[in-house]
């Protein structure tokens, strides 16, 4: 083993002292990347792991630098903008992502996008044509 190698697996191992935690902040990921149209919330997400919803947010932030609820916030908007880009209407697209108010979803999505669901829909078929 080279003197890299060693110096790389001392810092991983500082780094990722708990494997475990890696693999609960992994697998909470995947579940909202996988069940991101459902009503997801903090304690759902910690019972599925069996940690407290304090840990489990602690933990996801320090890995991904965002809340659970942050990155499922993100994934919808994702989500929403291919559903858009393939002409879902913006009410079909509201639900179909897993927001429960029309008005909640424009208003999030015009501050992470700068556009109106509408807007976006608009300049996408724009740009095809």
């Amino acid at each position: 083993m080279t003197f890299y190698e060693k110096e790389l697996n001392r810092i991983n191992g500082i780094i990722y002292s708990n494997q475990e935690q890696v693999q609960t902040v992994i697998g909470v990921r995947n579940y909202i990347d996988n069940n991101y149209d459902t009503d997801l919330n903090l304690d759902l997400l910690s019972h599925l792991r069996f940690v407290s919803k304090f840990h489990l947010l602690r933990l996801f932030k320090k890995h991904y630098g965002l809340t659970p609820r942050q990155y499922l916030i993100n994934k919808r908007i994702e989500k929403s903008k291919e559903q858009l880009s393939i002409g879902m209407s913006v009410t079909e697209t509201c639900f179909a992502v897993g927001f429960e108010s029309l008005g909640s979803f424009s208003t999030l999505f015009k501050s992470k996008t700068g556009k109106s669901p509408s807007e976006f829909q608009k300049s996408n078929f724009q740009e095809a044509y």
